[in-house]
């Protein structure tokens, strides 16, 4: 197998952008507490490894969508090194992107959707989790930021 290229190493990087390791700790009486360490607050519980699991992975989108709300920097997660991960749904992933990009063009919302000729609105509704969003409105967002998607997939 040769050496990954610049353009797979940067894919693999971004790919991890969105898998945040998670802390389990056994209950005594059985079951785990949850928590994320990158994301420094909330904890939750599972009385099961996998429901414990699940359990990180809601906890993790509700925190991402909470700091874009709140127009808050959304930490890089740190290397798992062994520990379980919390990976985000695609969508809030992609959600999650464009706000990056956002903040990185040294925008907000209402002056990317002045930029995109869109009402404030529409582009508050993009990061609300409680709106569905096109993924044409995604990318024609990114696009306004010189960026686009790349869509890859991996084993489960």
């Amino acid at each position: 197998m040769g050496q990954k290229n610049a353009g797979e190493t940067v894919l693999a990087e971004q790919l991890l952008c969105h898998v945040y390791p998670v802390q389990l700790d056994p209950e005594e009486d059985g079951g785990y507490v949850v928590t994320l360490p990158d994301i420094g607050y909330g904890a939750t519980q599972g009385d099961t490894l996998e429901e414990a699991l699940r359990q990180a992975e809601d906890m993790l989108e509700e925190a991402i969508l909470g700091m874009i709300a709140h127009n808050e920097d959304v930490p890089a997660p740190s290397s798992a090194k062994g520990r379980p991960v919390a990976r985000l749904p695609a969508l809030t992933a992609a959600k999650l992107e464009l706000y990056r990009a956002m903040r990185q063009a040294g925008l907000d919302a209402p002056r990317l959707a002045a930029r995109l000729g869109w009402p404030a609105k529409k582009v508050t509704h993009i990061f609300d989790g409680y709106h569905v969003v096109r993924l044409e409105q995604l990318e024609a967002a990114l696009a306004a930021l010189g960026r686009r998607f790349v869509v890859a997939s991996e084993p489960v």
